[in-house]
């Protein structure tokens, strides 16, 4: 092990070392990601979030342990945590995750060296919270993680395969996801839904059900926090969530219909012009409004590097938590208009003075979400155009 040169670091209460290494990639002797910092960040305020709220000793599962950096934080500095373990195949990545686990002199947490689902399907029901943060794709892992996950549990998954979920691939995304995707401006919210939606369908067959209580789109990855309910009748109930979202690429319109086999119309509604289809995917709501607050509530007692830009994003997911499925992108409404855009703010207050909920989203700083329609949108924006 004394071939690599150590690298040291700091998150939160934390400090860990690893053997340093050019760039990220699966290819480095140990797995640390320093751009994922405000994703381990988030974990821990939800995490503690969710063990305040269930006020009871939680046991937590870091099934891809890497430098150790997510579960030795996870024991170090959330309340409550019971033990932790810290799941590698690779025998170089258990070495520095037990090397750091005694640098922060902590008790109750163990490394285990398992392929992921296996170990997943050896513990089951073993675990509060368990979190997937792959490279790549976690969906070969949510099978297992089903079988595992307890009822009234936490079940943290990280996907880094955005280009698939966002459809600049199309066929990888019917391959891991069961789903197709659509490129639409409002793709890394379809990419969100697509995600949770896979999740609820792969759980519903050990008759498990999802509560989504916080999800972002962060520059390469997709994060989602899920609670994890058990009982037939309440999970046959909550797939009717499940569903797909229908988009005019010549007007712009789209609408949404739940359920997996219900009648789709092919035809807009607006202009006449075929729709598109994504899906299936999950129609729900995609934001919690209390389990964000006492989020953003916690960040008050923990020490986290990126307290502005997670709070920051704690407040744009809080404002949209009522908000409906997908987002207008004003420039693409103003291009298909062939006019210049109105300032942003103006375009909410006309929406609001009109009657129309107007919310801005984290997923684009010139997305709206909205219930006005396309026609009343480009009547705004014309108006607007005009003053």
């Amino acid at each position: 092990m004394e071939k690599y040169k150590i690298k040291s670091i700091t998150e939160g209460l934390t400090k860990i070392e690893f053997p340093e290494f050019e760039k990220v990639s699966s290819q480095a002797p140990v797995f640390y990601n320093p751009h994922m910092e405000l994703n381990r960040d988030l974990s821990i305020l939800a995490i503690q979030v969710f063990q305040k709220q269930e006020n009871r000793e939680i046991n937590i599962c870091d099934l891809f342990g890497g430098s150790g950096i997510r579960g030795v934080r996870y024991k170090n500095e959330i309340e409550g945590v019971g033990e932790v373990s810290i799941n590698d195949i690779s025998e170089t990545a258990n070495h520095y995750e037990r090397h750091n686990i005694e640098l922060n002199n902590l008790k109750d947490i163990e490394v285990y060296q398992h392929d992921a689902s296996m170990f997943l399907r050896m513990k089951r029901g073993e675990f509060d919270v368990i979190d997937i943060d792959p490279f790549g794709t976690p969906s070969p892992f949510l099978d297992s993680a089903g079988y595992c996950a307890r009822r009234n549990s936490l079940l943290c998954v990280t996907a880094t395969d955005t280009s698939a979920l966002c459809g600049t691939y199309e066929e990888p995304c019917i391959r891991k996801y069961n789903s197709k995707p659509y490129k639409s401006e409002y793709c890394h919210e379809n990419g969100i839904r697509i995600l949770a939606g896979f999740v609820a369908l792969t759980l519903s067959k050990y008759a498990k059900y999802i509560e989504v209580k916080m999800s972002h789109s962060t520059e390469h990855y997709m994060r989602l926090y899920l609670e994890i309910k058990k009982g037939s009748k309440k999970t046959d109930e909550s797939l009717k969530n499940i569903g797909y979202i229908s988009h005019c690429k010549n007007c712009l319109h789209r609408q949404t219909s739940n359920g997996l086999a219900s009648p789709i119309d092919d035809v807009c509604p607006v202009c006449g012009e075929k729709l598109v289809h994504a899906g299936p995917l999950w129609l729900g709501s995609i934001q919690d409004k209390e389990f964000i607050q006492k989020m953003i509530d916690e960040s008050a007692n923990k020490k986290i590097n990126t307290e502005k830009e997670a709070l920051k994003l704690l407040n744009k997911c809080l404002i949209e938590s009522d908000a409906p499925a997908t987002f207008f992108d004003v420039h693409s409404i103003c291009k298909s208009l062939k006019i210049s855009a109105p300032k942003f703010d103006l375009i909410l207050d006309e929406l609001e003075n009109q009657g129309f909920e107007a919310i801005k989203t984290h997923f684009n700083p010139i997305g709206i979400k909205t219930d006005a329609d396309i026609e009343n949108i480009k009547n705004i924006l014309m108006k607007l155009n005009d003053i």
